[in-house]
């Protein structure tokens, strides 16, 4: 019985030996695949923390509105209190909030005013100050999508976050 073990123990390690030799052997053969999909896309290494470009990568600086609404919903918030964040990081930036808004039946100015001033009263009740922002309404005007469907113009509802070194117009 002892013996009947020990040839069992010696036919699994040969085996096992086998199956190792041939595994290293056609790994070496196969060619090596390299691992593409997590490598830094050229032009975005060398972005600076604080910069626009961190701003704009990182953090998001698109709000965007239901149709006919100024107000925020959990994901506009969202969105928002990550900008919080980054400006209470980042004080040196001032923020032009521009609004936009191609809502049928709307004053698109006034909506698109609304909505610059609905995220900037929410940047403010988040710490932000407002003599950091200002809030300008466009209306039609800078239309990201021209377009007669529903779903493609709710790109243009929405609201702009752009940093600014100093005050431009209002």
């Amino acid at each position: 019985m002892n013996r009947m073990i020990e040839n069992t123990r010696r036919l699994l390690a040969a085996g096992m030996l086998v199956l190792a030799a041939s595994c290293s052997t056609s790994n070496t053969l196969a060619p090596s695949t390299p691992n593409i999909t997590n490598t830094e896309v050229a032009g975005f290494q060398n972005v600076q923390p604080g910069s626009e470009e961190d701003f704009i990568l990182n953090v998001g600086r698109r709000t965007y509105f239901t149709q006919g609404s100024a107000a925020l919903d959990s994901v506009a918030k969202a969105t928002l209190d990550t900008q919080i964040a980054w400006l209470a990081k980042h004080p040196r930036w001032l923020l032009k909030l521009q609004g936009f808004a191609d809502d049928p039946g709307a004053s698109e100015t006034a909506l698109s005013q609304q909505r610059a001033d609905a995220v900037m009263d929410y940047l403010a009740a988040g710490g932000i100050d407002r003599n950091r922002m200002w809030a300008k309404g466009y209306g039609k005007d800078r239309l990201v999508r021209d377009c007669p469907d529903t779903a493609c113009r709710s790109q243009n509802r929405r609201v702009v976050s752009n940093l600014r070194d100093e005050r431009d117009e209002p």
